[in-house]
C-alpha cells in the first residue's frame, strides 16, 4: 500500500491509535513521491502537516555531500532541499527568509514579548553522509512497532536487530521509519530539518506561546566537516543556539569529540608485473602494512564513552600511488597529538620495509570539543535540560562520539549544544527514527523558547 494513496488510514493508524478500527499492528507503508504541485499554495493543508509528513518529503531528496571538493556546497543537489526549505519558510510566513551564495538558509521569528530575551538559534543540516548512498531512498513507515528484529525489504542481509538497538524497546507501540536497506534513511539530519520546520509551524500557529527572537538556520556540508565554513555567526544574530542533530529521545549533548583527519599518502613506482623484480614499489602493499600495524584496541569498534580512537575509513589508489584517510577522535584535544604520534611511529616502522617508497603524513584540524564554550554560560544547557524534562522525558547529558555544526559554532563564540531527533544507526542502511522522538524534540523546542522568557 502506498502512503500517498492511503494518507487517511496512515494518520489514524499511526497518530490516533485510540480508534481501534484503524489500527494495523506492524503495518508498513511506503512513501514513493513528493506532494502534488500547488502543495505550498494550500496553506491550510501545509500548516497542518505533521512532522512525519515533512520528514517523508525531505528524505526522498538526495542531498549527499562529497569530500575533497572545492565547490561549496560540495554537491549542487543539496540546494534542492535548501531551496525547498526556503520556499516553505516563506509559505509559513516567517520573516527575513533568505538563502545566500553558499546555500545557508536563514530566517527570523520576531519576539512576541516585551521583556528582553536573548535571541535563540535552531540549526539543522541538510546533507547526508558520503559513506552510504542517499539516492532513491524508499522510506518504510512501520506503524505500532511490535518489537523484534526488522528485516528490510530491499536487501535481505540488512536487518535492524533488537540486540544491537536497545532503543527499539522505547519504540514499541510507536511509529518508526526505516529505509528499505539499499540506502541510508537520511534522518541525520533531515529529522532535524523536519523537527525545526514543525516547531516553526506550531509557534506561528499559536501566537500565545511567548518567545523572544528566534533565528532559524539550515546548513550544507556538515557531514564533510564544512557545515559552518562560511557561516556568518554575527549576521545570524543569535546569542545562543541549538543544533537538532542528536539521537535517542531525551539524550542531550554539550560535549563532542575534538577531531582531526590524517591522510597518509604513499608514492610508489608502477611497472608491468612481468618485469617488476627489484623495480616495482607497490604503494597498495605499503598502505596495507601501515593499516595492519595500527593498534586495534583504539578503533571505533573497540571503544565507547570517552575513549579516543584512530579510524582508517577511506582507502584509495593503486600501485603507483595510494592513500588512506584516518580519523583522529578524542574528547581531550591534547590527546589528538598522541594519536598523531601513534600513526607517525607506525609509518616509521614500515618505512624500512619499503625503503624506496615515499610516505607523506598530513594532519588537518576538523573541529573541537564544545564543552568549554557551552559551560561559559550554563543557562544554554540548563534551560535545555528543563525543556526536555517538561516534555515528559528523563533527560541525560551524553557525550557525542562525533561532532555537530555546534562544535564549530561554539568555537566561534555561539554556544550551541545539541538536541535529540529520535534517530539511530546513522550513516548506514540500518538507520531508523522513532517518530515519537521527533515529536518530543518539537515539544522540547517549544518548551525551551518559553523557559528563556520565564527566566528573564
Amino acid at each position: 500500500m502506498l502512503l500517498h494513496e492511503s494518507l487517511f488510514l496512515l494518520l489514524f493508524s499511526c497518530v490516533l491509535p485510540i480508534f481501534p478500527l484503524f489500527i494495523l499492528y506492524g503495518t508498513t507503508f511506503v512513501w514513493d513521491k513528493a506532494p502534488a504541485t500547488g502543495f505550498l499554495e494550500r496553506k491550510d493543508s501545509f500548516m497542518a502537516e505533521s512532522v512525519l509528513e515533512k520528514f517523508l518529503r525531505y528524505v526522498v531528496i538526495d542531498t549527499q555531500s562529497k569530500e575533497d571538493v572545492e565547490d561549496y556546497p560540495s554537491t549542487a543537489k543539496q540546494l534542492d532541499l535548501l531551496n525547498l526549505l526556503t520556499k516553505e519558510l516563506k509559505a509559513l510566513g516567517v520573516q527575513g527568509v533568505g538563502i545566500d551564495q553558499y546555500g545557508y538558509v536563514t530566517a527570523t521569528i520576531p519576539s512576541n514579548v516585551k521583556v528582553k530575551v536573548p535571541a535563540l538559534g535552531f540549526i539543522a543540516h541538510v546533507d547526508t553522509s558520503p559513506e552510504v548512498s542517499g539516492a532513491n531512498v524508499k522510506p518504510q513507515v512501520i506503524c505500532l512497532y511490535q518489537g523484534g528484529d526488522i528485516a528490510l525489504p530491499g536487501d535481505a542481509a540488512v536487518v535492524i536487530r533488537e540486540s544491537e538497538n536497545p532503543d527499539l524497546k522505547q519504540a514499541i507501540g510507536k511509529t518508526i521509519v526505516t529505509s528499505d536497506g539499499t540506502t541510508l534513511l537520511g534522518a541525520d539530519d533531515k529529522a532535524g530539518c523536519a523537527i525545526i520546520m514543525t516547531a516553526v509551524q506550531q509557534l506561528l500557529g499559536n501566537p500565545q506561546i511567548p518567545h523572544g527572537d528566534i533565528q532559524i538556520g539550515f546548513t550544507p556540508d556538515e557531514e564533510v566537516g564544512a557545515g559552518t565554513k562560511f557561516f556568518d555567526v554575527k549576521k545570524f544574530g543569535a546569542q545562543f543556539a541549538y543544533t537538532v542533530d542528536g539521537d535517542t529521545p531525551g539524550e542531550l549533548n554539550k560535549e563532542t569529540f575534538s577531531a582531526n583527519v590524517c591522510t597518509v599518502t604513499v608514492h610508489g613506482r608502477d611497472i608491468h608485473p612481468g618485469s617488476a623484480k627489484n623495480i616495482m614499489i607497490n604503494a597498495v602493499r605499503v598502505v596495507s602494512e601501515i593499516i595492519a600495524r595500527l593498534p586495534k584496541n583504539i578503533s571505533p569498534e573497540m571503544t565507547e564513552k570517552y575513549e579516543p580512537y584512530i579510524h582508517p575509513y577511506v582507502l584509495e589508489g593503486g600501485v603507483g600511488k595510494a592513500s588512506v584517510k584516518i580519523l583522529f577522535r578524542d574528547f581531550n584535544t591534547a590527546g589528538l597529538d598522541d594519536l598523531k604520534t601513534i600513526v607517525e611511529k607506525t609509518v616509521a616502522e614500515v618505512q624500512p620495509i619499503f625503503p624506496k617508497a615515499k610516505i607523506d603524513v598530513e594532519v588537518k584540524e576538523q573541529y573541537r570539543n564544545m564543552r568549554e564554550g557551552v559551560e561559559k554560560d550554563t543557562r544554554v544547557a540548563d534551560y535545555l535540560f528543563e525543556a526536555a524534562r517538561r516534555a515528559g522525558l528523563k533527560p541525560e547529558w551524553k557525550p557525542i562520539r562525533g561532532g555537530t555544526d555546534g562544535s564549530k559554532l561554539t568555537e566561534e563564540g555561539l554556544p550551541t549544544p545539541n538536541i535529540f531527533t529520535g534517530g539511530a544507526n546513522y550513516h548506514s542502511p540500518n538507520e531508523w527514527v522513532n517518530v515519537w522522538g521527533m515529536e518530543k524534540a518539537i515539544e522540547t523546542i517549544v518548551n525551551l523558547v518559553q523557559i528563556w522568557v520565564e527566566k528573564q
